[in-house]
């Protein structure tokens, strides 16, 4: 499982036009499922997630987590996370998880993150979507095997 998250004063997915989720203050997370994960990995990543001290305090230090400053979520799911290119130019994906497999896993840390969070927002899984968001910092973190 591969989590990019982005510290956000506001972020916005939208599909065909038409705008499906908004956050304001919180985390853009771009989600990658990969061929091994589960159920036991998505809570990993997601406890990992939504501890991450990233915000600053009131002395300028990261000290607060998302729920300190009742931040909000937008988890999008992107297989390109698990990108291979060390063998041409063209991207290989034979690291990402199956298309039905990587959309159970993705809706499951959706419920997951519901139960923490207030305001959790997504895309659409498989879908052509265009993210648009101002990155607070900027402020970006890679979550992946190396890290948990």
């Amino acid at each position: 499982m591969k989590f990019v998250v982005q510290r956000v004063s506001h972020a916005q997915v939208t599909v065909d036009q038409k705008i499906i989720g908004k956050i304001g203050r919180g985390f853009l997370v771009l989600i990658g499922v990969g061929k091994e994960d589960d159920e036991k990995t998505a809570d990993k990543y997601l406890k990992k997630l939504l501890g991450l001290r990233i915000f600053e305090d009131e002395n300028g230090k990261t000290n607060l987590s998302l729920a300190d400053v009742g931040g909000e979520l937008l988890m999008i799911s992107q297989f390109t996370l698990y990108a291979n290119c060390k063998k041409g130019n063209r991207p290989s994906f034979i690291d990402a998880g199956a298309p039905d497999k990587a959309e159970a896993l993705y809706e499951y840390i959706l419920s997951e993150a519901r139960k923490q969070v207030d305001v959790v927002e997504h895309g659409i899984f498989g879908a052509d979507m265009k993210v648009s968001l101002e990155n607070d910092g900027p402020f970006t973190i890679i979550l992946d095997d190396h890290i948990l």
